[in-house]
Protein backbone atom coordinates (compact mmCIF):
# COMPACT_ATOMS: atom_id res chain seq x y z
CA UNK A 1 0.00 0.00 0.00
CA UNK A 2 1.41 3.14 -0.82
CA UNK A 3 1.90 5.34 1.43
CA UNK A 4 -0.39 9.09 1.24
CA UNK A 5 1.67 12.01 1.12
CA UNK A 6 1.57 15.09 3.79
CA UNK A 7 -1.19 17.23 3.00
CA UNK A 8 0.63 20.40 3.90
CA UNK A 9 3.42 19.31 2.51
CA UNK A 10 2.28 18.32 -0.41
CA UNK A 11 0.58 22.20 -0.89
CA UNK A 12 3.83 23.93 -0.51
CA UNK A 13 5.39 21.88 -3.03
CA UNK A 14 2.84 22.33 -5.57
CA UNK A 15 3.03 25.87 -5.00
CA UNK A 16 6.70 26.57 -5.15
CA UNK A 17 6.41 24.63 -8.13
CA UNK A 18 3.91 27.00 -9.82
CA UNK A 19 6.02 29.61 -8.56
CA UNK A 20 9.15 28.57 -10.62
CA UNK A 21 6.82 27.81 -13.83
CA UNK A 22 5.52 31.46 -13.62
CA UNK A 23 9.13 32.77 -13.34
CA UNK A 24 10.07 30.68 -16.59
CA UNK A 25 7.15 31.88 -18.14
CA UNK A 26 7.84 35.28 -17.46
CA UNK A 27 11.69 34.89 -18.56
CA UNK A 28 10.80 33.30 -21.49
CA UNK A 29 7.89 35.57 -22.87
CA UNK A 30 9.60 37.12 -25.84
CA UNK A 31 9.37 33.74 -27.31
CA UNK A 32 6.54 32.45 -26.04
CA UNK A 33 4.06 35.43 -26.62
CA UNK A 34 4.31 35.06 -30.00
CA UNK A 35 3.98 31.56 -30.07
CA UNK A 36 0.75 31.98 -27.93
CA UNK A 37 -0.51 33.88 -30.51
CA UNK A 38 -0.26 32.28 -33.06
CA UNK A 39 -1.68 29.28 -30.97
CA UNK A 40 -4.69 31.42 -30.55
CA UNK A 41 -4.97 32.42 -34.17
CA UNK A 42 -4.56 28.84 -35.26
CA UNK A 43 -7.21 27.60 -32.57
CA UNK A 44 -10.03 30.06 -34.22
CA UNK A 45 -8.80 29.30 -37.94
CA UNK A 46 -8.88 25.34 -37.46
CA UNK A 47 -12.71 25.14 -37.48
CA UNK A 48 -12.98 26.90 -41.17
CA UNK A 49 -9.88 25.00 -42.37
CA UNK A 50 -11.24 21.92 -41.25
CA UNK A 51 -15.07 22.97 -42.62
CA UNK A 52 -13.23 23.48 -46.08
CA UNK A 53 -11.61 19.90 -45.95
CA UNK A 54 -15.45 18.34 -45.20
CA UNK A 55 -16.77 20.05 -48.79
CA UNK A 56 -13.77 18.28 -50.47
CA UNK A 57 -11.13 20.98 -50.70
CA UNK A 58 -7.71 19.40 -50.78
CA UNK A 59 -5.52 20.04 -47.37
CA UNK A 60 -3.20 22.06 -48.82
CA UNK A 61 -5.84 24.30 -50.74
CA UNK A 62 -8.00 25.08 -47.24
CA UNK A 63 -5.02 26.09 -45.79
CA UNK A 64 -3.50 28.34 -48.39
CA UNK A 65 -7.27 29.71 -48.56
CA UNK A 66 -7.22 30.11 -44.45
CA UNK A 67 -3.88 31.19 -44.19
CA UNK A 68 -4.79 34.33 -47.17
CA UNK A 69 -7.48 35.30 -45.17
CA UNK A 70 -5.24 36.02 -41.23
CA UNK A 71 -2.69 37.33 -43.72
CA UNK A 72 -5.48 39.77 -45.45
CA UNK A 73 -6.60 40.65 -42.07
CA UNK A 74 -3.37 41.18 -40.36
CA UNK A 75 -2.01 43.25 -43.11
CA UNK A 76 -5.62 45.66 -42.88
CA UNK A 77 -5.22 45.72 -38.70
CA UNK A 78 -1.38 46.67 -39.37
CA UNK A 79 -2.62 49.57 -41.80
CA UNK A 80 -5.60 50.64 -39.56
CA UNK A 81 -3.05 51.16 -36.39
CA UNK A 82 -0.73 52.60 -38.41
CA UNK A 83 -2.53 55.11 -39.94
CA UNK A 84 -4.65 56.04 -37.17
CA UNK A 85 -1.72 56.93 -34.67
CA UNK A 86 0.10 58.51 -36.92
CA UNK A 87 -2.62 61.06 -37.58
CA UNK A 88 -3.59 61.40 -34.18
CA UNK A 89 -0.04 62.45 -33.31
CA UNK A 90 0.32 65.34 -35.81
CA UNK A 91 -3.45 66.25 -34.81
CA UNK A 92 -2.61 66.14 -31.15
CA UNK A 93 -2.02 69.92 -30.64
CA UNK A 94 -5.07 70.64 -32.17
CA UNK A 95 -6.92 68.39 -29.52
CA UNK A 96 -4.66 69.86 -26.62
CA UNK A 97 -5.98 73.36 -27.65
CA UNK A 98 -9.94 71.85 -27.93
CA UNK A 99 -9.22 70.63 -24.68
CA UNK A 100 -7.65 73.98 -22.90
CA UNK A 101 -10.88 75.60 -24.46
CA UNK A 102 -13.21 72.98 -22.63
CA UNK A 103 -11.06 73.50 -18.96
CA UNK A 104 -11.63 77.40 -19.19
CA UNK A 105 -15.70 76.96 -20.01
CA UNK A 106 -15.69 74.04 -16.99
CA UNK A 107 -14.07 76.05 -14.84
CA UNK A 108 -16.23 78.66 -15.12
CA UNK A 109 -19.19 76.64 -14.40
CA UNK A 110 -17.73 74.99 -11.67
CA UNK A 111 -17.04 78.66 -10.24
CA UNK A 112 -20.96 79.38 -10.59
CA UNK A 113 -21.71 76.58 -8.37
CA UNK A 114 -19.07 77.32 -5.64
CA UNK A 115 -16.31 74.80 -6.86
CA UNK A 116 -12.84 76.35 -7.58
CA UNK A 117 -10.16 74.21 -9.35
CA UNK A 118 -7.39 74.90 -11.41
CA UNK A 119 -7.83 75.01 -14.93
CA UNK A 120 -4.43 73.06 -15.56
CA UNK A 121 -5.75 70.33 -13.02
CA UNK A 122 -8.46 70.18 -15.67
CA UNK A 123 -6.47 70.33 -19.00
CA UNK A 124 -3.90 67.32 -16.85
CA UNK A 125 -7.21 65.12 -16.17
CA UNK A 126 -8.41 65.55 -19.88
CA UNK A 127 -5.07 65.69 -21.71
CA UNK A 128 -5.42 63.81 -24.60
CA UNK A 129 -1.82 62.87 -25.06
CA UNK A 130 -2.14 61.47 -21.75
CA UNK A 131 -5.28 59.28 -22.29
CA UNK A 132 -3.77 57.58 -25.44
CA UNK A 133 -1.10 56.48 -23.26
CA UNK A 134 -3.53 54.17 -22.20
CA UNK A 135 -4.64 52.33 -26.15
CA UNK A 136 -0.57 52.91 -26.78
CA UNK A 137 0.41 50.08 -24.15
CA UNK A 138 -2.03 47.65 -26.44
CA UNK A 139 -1.02 49.59 -29.44
CA UNK A 140 2.36 49.01 -29.35
CA UNK A 141 2.84 45.39 -27.88
CA UNK A 142 0.07 44.66 -31.07
CA UNK A 143 2.46 46.60 -33.05
CA UNK A 144 5.34 44.38 -31.85
CA UNK A 145 3.26 41.48 -32.79
CA UNK A 146 2.82 42.64 -36.58
CA UNK A 147 6.93 43.01 -36.40
CA UNK A 148 7.13 38.90 -35.94
CA UNK A 149 4.37 38.50 -38.10
CA UNK A 150 6.27 35.99 -40.37
CA UNK A 151 7.28 34.38 -37.08
CA UNK A 152 4.30 33.85 -35.73
CA UNK A 153 2.09 33.36 -39.24
CA UNK A 154 4.96 30.33 -40.05
CA UNK A 155 3.89 29.00 -36.60
CA UNK A 156 0.18 28.65 -37.66
CA UNK A 157 0.64 27.50 -40.86
CA UNK A 158 2.36 24.51 -39.07
CA UNK A 159 0.24 24.45 -36.09
CA UNK A 160 -2.65 23.96 -38.94
CA UNK A 161 -0.84 20.70 -40.93
CA UNK A 162 -0.27 19.32 -37.43
CA UNK A 163 -3.73 19.95 -36.44
CA UNK A 164 -5.74 16.67 -38.12
CA UNK A 165 -2.57 14.77 -36.89
CA UNK A 166 -2.68 15.25 -33.04
CA UNK A 167 -5.36 12.82 -31.96
CA UNK A 168 -3.74 9.86 -33.67
CA UNK A 169 -0.07 10.68 -32.11
CA UNK A 170 -2.39 11.07 -28.76
CA UNK A 171 -3.53 7.94 -29.03
CA UNK A 172 -0.58 6.49 -29.98
CA UNK A 173 0.95 8.17 -26.92
CA UNK A 174 -1.64 7.53 -23.92
CA UNK A 175 -3.37 4.54 -25.08
CA UNK A 176 -5.85 4.91 -23.38
CA UNK A 177 -10.00 6.23 -24.84
CA UNK A 178 -10.34 8.34 -21.19
CA UNK A 179 -7.42 10.49 -21.85
CA UNK A 180 -8.03 11.33 -25.11
CA UNK A 181 -11.43 12.20 -24.07
CA UNK A 182 -10.18 14.41 -21.57
CA UNK A 183 -8.04 16.14 -24.71
CA UNK A 184 -10.94 16.04 -26.82
CA UNK A 185 -13.17 17.89 -24.09
CA UNK A 186 -10.27 20.77 -23.55
CA UNK A 187 -10.18 20.90 -27.38
CA UNK A 188 -13.80 21.36 -28.03
CA UNK A 189 -13.72 24.03 -24.49
CA UNK A 190 -11.05 25.71 -25.90
CA UNK A 191 -12.84 26.55 -29.67
CA UNK A 192 -15.89 26.90 -28.41
CA UNK A 193 -15.00 29.80 -25.66
CA UNK A 194 -12.24 31.24 -28.32
CA UNK A 195 -15.27 30.93 -31.35
CA UNK A 196 -18.17 32.87 -29.31
CA UNK A 197 -16.12 35.03 -28.29
CA UNK A 198 -14.53 35.98 -31.32
CA UNK A 199 -18.04 36.67 -32.73
CA UNK A 200 -19.74 38.29 -29.93
CA UNK A 201 -16.12 40.55 -29.96
CA UNK A 202 -16.53 41.47 -33.86
CA UNK A 203 -20.56 42.47 -33.29
CA UNK A 204 -19.31 44.67 -30.52
CA UNK A 205 -16.79 46.32 -32.57
CA UNK A 206 -18.55 46.50 -35.67
CA UNK A 207 -21.56 47.88 -33.51
CA UNK A 208 -19.80 50.56 -31.62
CA UNK A 209 -17.49 51.17 -34.95
CA UNK A 210 -20.89 52.51 -36.93
CA UNK A 211 -21.77 54.07 -33.81
CA UNK A 212 -19.09 56.55 -33.84
CA UNK A 213 -19.20 56.99 -37.01
CA UNK A 214 -22.95 57.89 -37.35
CA UNK A 215 -21.74 60.32 -34.10
CA UNK A 216 -19.02 62.16 -36.26
CA UNK A 217 -16.05 60.67 -33.36
CA UNK A 218 -12.52 61.04 -35.06
CA UNK A 219 -11.15 57.45 -35.40
CA UNK A 220 -13.86 55.46 -35.16
CA UNK A 221 -12.59 52.54 -36.61
CA UNK A 222 -9.44 52.30 -34.35
CA UNK A 223 -11.62 52.04 -31.55
CA UNK A 224 -14.17 49.51 -32.54
CA UNK A 225 -10.63 47.95 -33.34
CA UNK A 226 -9.86 48.59 -29.82
CA UNK A 227 -13.21 47.59 -28.65
CA UNK A 228 -12.98 44.00 -30.78
CA UNK A 229 -9.84 43.22 -29.05
CA UNK A 230 -10.09 44.30 -25.44
CA UNK A 231 -13.42 42.11 -25.61
CA UNK A 232 -11.58 39.39 -24.94
CA UNK A 233 -10.33 40.82 -21.75
CA UNK A 234 -13.15 40.23 -19.19
CA UNK A 235 -14.56 42.35 -16.74
CA UNK A 236 -12.43 45.45 -17.52
CA UNK A 237 -11.73 45.23 -21.02
CA UNK A 238 -15.27 46.78 -22.30
CA UNK A 239 -14.47 49.58 -19.48
CA UNK A 240 -10.85 50.68 -20.83
CA UNK A 241 -12.48 50.59 -24.37
CA UNK A 242 -14.97 53.12 -23.85
CA UNK A 243 -12.36 55.44 -22.42
CA UNK A 244 -10.31 56.91 -25.39
CA UNK A 245 -13.34 57.28 -27.18
CA UNK A 246 -15.06 59.36 -24.59
CA UNK A 247 -12.61 61.21 -24.18
CA UNK A 248 -12.00 61.90 -27.28
CA UNK A 249 -15.72 62.80 -27.80
CA UNK A 250 -15.95 65.20 -24.84
CA UNK A 251 -12.83 67.19 -26.25
CA UNK A 252 -14.54 66.98 -30.24
CA UNK A 253 -18.27 68.13 -29.07
CA UNK A 254 -18.21 68.28 -25.39
CA UNK A 255 -20.50 66.68 -22.63
CA UNK A 256 -23.39 65.99 -24.12
CA UNK A 257 -22.04 63.94 -26.94
CA UNK A 258 -19.45 62.17 -24.94
CA UNK A 259 -22.54 61.20 -23.14
CA UNK A 260 -24.48 59.76 -26.09
CA UNK A 261 -21.19 58.12 -26.90
CA UNK A 262 -20.37 56.58 -23.46
CA UNK A 263 -24.22 55.56 -23.47
CA UNK A 264 -24.33 53.71 -26.94
CA UNK A 265 -21.00 51.70 -25.26
CA UNK A 266 -23.33 51.31 -22.57
CA UNK A 267 -25.84 49.49 -24.64
CA UNK A 268 -24.17 47.80 -26.96
CA UNK A 269 -21.88 45.98 -23.97
CA UNK A 270 -24.74 44.89 -21.89
CA UNK A 271 -26.98 43.92 -24.62
CA UNK A 272 -24.18 42.11 -26.48
CA UNK A 273 -21.90 41.23 -23.78
CA UNK A 274 -24.97 40.57 -21.28
CA UNK A 275 -27.53 38.95 -22.92
CA UNK A 276 -25.92 37.60 -26.42
CA UNK A 277 -22.88 36.13 -25.32
CA UNK A 278 -24.35 33.94 -22.51
CA UNK A 279 -26.75 32.65 -24.33
CA UNK A 280 -24.32 30.64 -26.67
CA UNK A 281 -21.13 30.98 -24.45
CA UNK A 282 -22.97 28.66 -21.11
CA UNK A 283 -21.86 28.25 -18.48
CA UNK A 284 -18.78 25.47 -18.91
CA UNK A 285 -15.82 26.86 -19.06
CA UNK A 286 -15.44 25.39 -15.34
CA UNK A 287 -14.08 28.30 -14.05
CA UNK A 288 -15.10 30.61 -11.00
CA UNK A 289 -15.74 34.72 -11.52
CA UNK A 290 -13.24 34.96 -9.05
CA UNK A 291 -10.61 33.04 -10.96
CA UNK A 292 -11.92 34.94 -14.95
CA UNK A 293 -10.16 38.53 -13.13
CA UNK A 294 -7.48 36.64 -11.42
CA UNK A 295 -6.24 35.34 -14.14
CA UNK A 296 -6.35 38.56 -16.36
CA UNK A 297 -4.08 40.37 -13.67
CA UNK A 298 -2.11 36.85 -13.50
CA UNK A 299 -1.32 36.60 -17.39
CA UNK A 300 -1.58 40.56 -17.73
CA UNK A 301 1.65 40.04 -15.03
CA UNK A 302 3.22 37.20 -16.88
CA UNK A 303 2.92 37.91 -20.08
CA UNK A 304 1.93 42.01 -20.92
CA UNK A 305 -1.11 43.18 -23.10
CA UNK A 306 -1.43 39.73 -24.99
CA UNK A 307 -1.78 38.31 -21.81
CA UNK A 308 -4.61 39.75 -20.64
CA UNK A 309 -6.34 39.27 -24.15
CA UNK A 310 -5.62 35.20 -23.86
CA UNK A 311 -6.55 35.08 -19.90
CA UNK A 312 -8.94 32.80 -20.17
CA UNK A 313 -7.75 30.25 -22.36
CA UNK A 314 -4.62 30.43 -20.39
CA UNK A 315 -6.32 29.60 -16.98
CA UNK A 316 -8.34 26.74 -18.66
CA UNK A 317 -5.12 25.27 -19.87
CA UNK A 318 -3.84 25.30 -16.59
CA UNK A 319 -6.56 23.69 -15.41
CA UNK A 320 -7.16 20.76 -17.02
CA UNK A 321 -3.08 20.54 -17.14
CA UNK A 322 -3.71 20.75 -12.60
CA UNK A 323 -6.43 18.34 -13.16
CA UNK A 324 -4.75 15.65 -14.59
CA UNK A 325 -2.45 14.72 -11.63
CA UNK A 326 -3.80 13.76 -8.32
CA UNK A 327 -1.21 15.77 -6.63
CA UNK A 328 -2.67 18.82 -8.35
CA UNK A 329 -6.43 17.98 -8.51
CA UNK A 330 -6.93 20.24 -5.40
CA UNK A 331 -5.95 23.35 -7.33
CA UNK A 332 -8.17 21.98 -10.00
CA UNK A 333 -11.44 22.29 -8.13
CA UNK A 334 -10.19 25.67 -6.40
CA UNK A 335 -10.32 27.44 -9.84
CA UNK A 336 -13.26 26.01 -10.79
CA UNK A 337 -16.96 27.41 -10.13
CA UNK A 338 -19.21 25.90 -6.86
CA UNK A 339 -19.86 22.59 -7.21
CA UNK A 340 -18.82 21.96 -10.61
CA UNK A 341 -16.78 19.23 -11.24
CA UNK A 342 -13.71 20.24 -12.43
CA UNK A 343 -13.65 18.01 -15.88
CA UNK A 344 -17.34 19.42 -16.21
CA UNK A 345 -17.65 19.58 -20.42
CA UNK A 346 -18.96 21.91 -22.46
CA UNK A 347 -22.96 21.51 -23.82
CA UNK A 348 -22.36 21.27 -27.37
CA UNK A 349 -24.66 23.96 -29.62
Amino acid sequence: MVKKSNGPSQILVSLAALVLVAAGLSAAKVILVPFLLAGFIAIISAPPMFWLKRKGMPVWLALLIVILGVFLLGLLVAILIGNSVGDFTSNLPTYQTRARQQAAGAVVLLEKLGIHISGQELIRIFDPGAAMKLIGILLNALGNMVTNGLLVLLTVIFMLLEASSIPGKLRLIFGEESSLDRFDNFIHNVQHYMAIKTIVSLATGVLLAIWLIILGVDYALLWGLLAFLLNYVPNIGSIIAAIPAVLLALIQFGAFKAGIVGAGFLVVNLVVGGLVEPRFMGRGLGLSTLVVFLSLLLWGWLLGPVGMLLSVPLTMTAKIALDSHEDTRWLAVLLGPENTPPTKKLVRS
